[in-house]
């Protein structure tokens, strides 16, 4: 008999559905841009992703600045996706076009930013689902805490690690990555 078939036959039936979960791809996951279109992910695959729930109005907005330098100095092996977020203390109130020009002009922002979505609770969009939940990602659960929580993918579409607001983008913890 077939190993992997013996072991799936020892699985309960919880486990065989954390299994199916498990190996859901994030190349599958639909997200639109900024600008309404879709986004194929995974038209990225082969480079690492940095998923990053970005704010205009918050203490951590600065780091597009770094952002945008990580982008520029790793654009070969990484790809930064700003996706807003209006959830934490409503600091991105701004529709598709103010966040644009607020991102271009404030913080030169040339890196790809999505449509505005929930990160958690009743309507977190399905990137975020994958994102913060082992059964879904297979590697770990999180919960974002606040705007500016990055999380990076590798170039097979595998969860690698998360990070809190704190870490900047420029930061050895996620620059380690990318070397």
């Amino acid at each position: 008999m077939n190993p992997l078939k013996a072991f799936i036959g020892t699985l309960t039936t919880t486990d065989k559905n954390v299994v199916k979960k498990a190996s859901k791809s994030i190349y599958t996951l639909a997200i639109n841009s900024l600008q309404g279109k879709p986004i194929d992910l995974a038209d990225f695959k082969g480079k690492k992703l940095l998923f990053v729930n970005v704010a205009s109005k918050c203490g951590f907005t600065p780091q597009y600045k770094e952002l945008q330098e990580l982008q520029d100095t790793y654009k070969d092996k990484l790809l930064v996706i700003g996706v807003p977020c209006n959830q934490f203390g409503k600091q991105e109130p701004g529709n598709s076009d103010e966040i644009q020009e607020f991102c271009e002009v404030n913080y030169g922002v040339s890196f790809l930013i999505t449509e505005k979505v929930d990160v958690k609770g009743t309507h977190q969009h399905s990137l975020y689902q994958w994102l913060t939940k082992k059964a879904i990602n297979g590697k770990q659960n999180s919960a974002v805490k606040w705007n500016f929580q990055k999380y990076l993918v590798d170039e097979n579409g595998q969860l690698l690690d998360h990070f809190y607001s704190i870490t900047k983008p420029m930061n050895s913890r996620i620059t380690s990555y990318l070397k």
